[in-house]
C-alpha cells in the first residue's frame, strides 16, 4: 500500500544545537518541497507501480522519503548506495528527506520506484517548480536564451569488433541462461547453447594486434579476421534462433523474459553484422543514422563536435531554454542533431508556462530557420537576437552591427555557463540512467535539481 508520508518528528528536540547549522540553502529548499502539487504528481506515478499499489499490500516507503531523496541524489550527485548513506548517518538529511527515526530505504528500493517515474512527469514537475520561481520573484519570464549540448550515453568507444564480440558476449548469455529450460526440448542442447564468447575474443585481439603491424598485407590479414569473426556472430544468431524456437511455447515467467530479452536484441545483432561487412569487407560507407554503436544503448548517436578536442560525441543533443533568473524552463532530446526551428516550439512553450511571450528571444545561428522571425514576432515577440544564416543583405548586415541587437544577442552568452553547471554538477557530461527514457529521468531530475537550487540561493541571499 502506497503511504504517502512519516508521522511528523521533531528530530532536534534531542539535539537543538544541529537546527543552528541548518544550511539556509537546505532549509528553503524544504520549503519549496512543501508544495502539494509536486507531491501528487509523483504519487500518480509510484501508484502505477502495481495493479493495487494504491489499495493493497504491505506499507511502502512513503513517497515524501523518495522525493525528497531523489532529489538529494541529483543535488549532490551521488549514487544510490551514496544517498541511502549519508541519509542514513547525517541528521539534518534525515530532518530534509521526512526520513525522521525511521529506517532508511534501501538503495535497491530508491532504484525501483524511480522507475515508475514518467518523463512526461518530470516535464510537469519542471513546470511547476518554474511557477513556483515566478510566485517568488525570481524571474518574470521576459528573456528567453536557447542552446543545445550533447549528453553522452554510458558506452564504450564503439569498434567494429568490438561490437561483434559484445553481440556474442549477449548472445552466450540468453543461450545458456536458457539452457535449463530447454534441455528436454532440444536433441543437442549442448551444442545448441555453447558459448563462442572465448572464440570471438581470441579473434578481435589478434586483430587489435595486427593493427600494430607494418606489413604490407596488413589489410588483406585484417580482412581475413574480420570475415572470421563474422561468422563467429552468426554462428550464435542461427543458436540464438533455435533456443528461442523452443522458447515460445514455454509459459514460464524466465522463458518469457529471456524470449523478450532476445527479440529486442537479434536485430540490433543484424544490424552490426550487415554495417561491418559493408563498411570493412565492402569498403563502403554508411549514413551516420543508420549505424549502431551500442547494444545496450540503442538510441546513441554519433554526435560531431565543430570545436576542440573529440572530434565526435557519442550520445544525444539536447536542447534547453533559460530565462532570466537563471532557471531553465524546457529540457528535450532532438531526435536529429539540429537546433533548426526549435526557437518556434521554445517560444510556444514559454506562452504556455508564462501566460505572455518573452521580450526578448536569442541564440545561436543553429536555431535559425527560415521562418523562425516571422514566426516570433507574430507571437508577439519584441526583440529576436538569432543571427542569419548564408549570406546577408545590407539591411540585415546593419540590424546585426546595431547597438539593440547586439545588446541582446550579448545576453545569450550567460547560457553556456549554464549548460557548464549542468554538465559539471548535474552530470549532464553523461547520462546515468539506462535507455532514452533513463536518459530523460537523469535530464529531467538534474534540471529540477538545478532550479529549485537556484531559487533557494536567490531567496536565501
Amino acid at each position: 500500500m502506497l503511504m504517502d508520508r512519516y508521522e511528523p518528528e521533531d528530530v532536534f528536540a534531542r539535539v537543538p544545537q544541529a537546527a543552528s547549522r541548518l544550511d539556509p540553502v537546505l532549509k528553503r529548499l524544504d520549503q519549496l518541497l512543501e508544495d502539494d502539487q509536486l507531491y501528487q504528481q509523483v504519487r500518480a506515478d509510484f501508484g502505477k507501480r502495481y495493479r493495487y499499489t494504491l489499495v493493497h499490500g504491505r506499507h511502502s516507503t512513503p513517497v515524501e522519503v523518495l522525493l525528497r531523496m531523489l532529489i538529494c541524489k541529483h543535488l549532490y550527485q551521488w549514487s544510490y548506495q551514496e544517498t541511502v548513506k549519508q541519509v542514513y548517518d547525517h541528521l539534518l538529511l534525515r530532518w530534509f528527506c521526512r526520513v525522521y527515526w525511521a529506517d532508511v530505504p534501501d538503495a535497491s528500493t530508491l532504484f525501483r520506484w524511480e522507475q515508475t517515474l514518467r518523463p512526461e512527469t518530470l516535464h510537469t514537475l519542471n513546470d511547476r517548480v518554474v511557477q513556483l520561481a515566478t510566485q517568488a520573484r525570481v524571474t518574470r519570464g521576459r528573456k528567453l536564451r536557447l542552446d543545445a549540448t550533447c549528453v553522452q550515453t554510458n558506452i564504450h568507444h564503439p569498434t567494429d569488433s568490438g561490437l561483434l564480440v559484445d553481440s556474442v558476449r549477449v548472445l552466450s548469455r540468453f543461450v545458456q541462461r536458457a539452457k535449463p529450460l530447454i534441455k528436454e526440448q532440444v536433441k543437442n542442447v549442448q551444442q545448441a547453447c555453447r558459448s563462442r564468447l572465448r572464440t570471438a575474443r581470441r579473434v578481435a585481439q589478434t586483430l587489435h594486434r595486427q593493427l600494430r603491424r607494418q606489413a604490407q598485407d596488413k589489410e588483406a590479414q585484417q580482412k581475413e579476421l574480420y570475415q572470421k569473426l563474422l561468422e563467429t556472430t552468426e554462428h550464435m544468431v542461427r543458436q540464438s534462433q533455435q533456443v528461442m524456437e523452443a522458447l515460445v511455447g514455454q509459459s514460464g515467467q524466465q522463458a518469457r523474459r529471456l524470449l523478450q530479452q532476445a527479440k529486442e536484441v537479434l536485430p540490433l545483432v543484424q544490424s552490426v553484422i550487415t554495417q561491418t561487412r559493408t563498411r570493412v569487407l565492402e569498403g563502403k560507407k554508411m549514413a551516420s543514422g543508420q549505424k549502431v554503436l551500442s547494444l545496450f544503448e540503442s538510441h546513441t548517436r554519433a554526435i560531431p563536435r565543430h570545436k576542440g578536442g573529440a572530434l565526435v560525441e557519442f550520445g544525444r543533443q539536447v536542447i534547453l531554454d533559460e530565462v532570466e533568473g537563471g532557471l531553465v524552463t524546457r529540457y528535450q532530446i532532438l531526435e536529429h542533431p539540429t537546433e533548426h526551428g526549435q526557437a518556434i516550439e521554445a517560444v510556444a512553450h514559454h506562452q504556455a508556462l508564462f501566460e505572455h511571450p518573452p521580450d526578448l528571444v536569442t541564440g545561436d545561428r543553429g536555431v535559425q530557420s527560415a521562418e523562425t522571425e516571422e514566426h516570433l514576432r507574430a507571437a508577439g515577440v519584441k526583440r529576436v537576437a538569432i543571427p542569419a544564416a548564408g549570406k546577408l543583405s545590407e539591411e540585415r548586415q546593419a540590424l546585426e552591427r546595431s547597438r539593440n541587437w547586439r545588446r541582446g544577442y550579448r545576453w545569450r552568452a550567460g547560457i553556456e555557463g549554464r549548460i557548464a553547471s549542468l554538465r559539471r554538477d548535474f552530470g549532464w557530461r553523461t547520462s546515468g540512467y539506462h535507455g532514452l527514457n533513463g536518459m530523460e529521468r537523469w535530464l529531467g531530475l538534474g534540471v529540477i535539481a538545478s532550479n529549485l537550487r537556484r531559487i533557494a540561493l536567490v531567496k536565501a541571499a
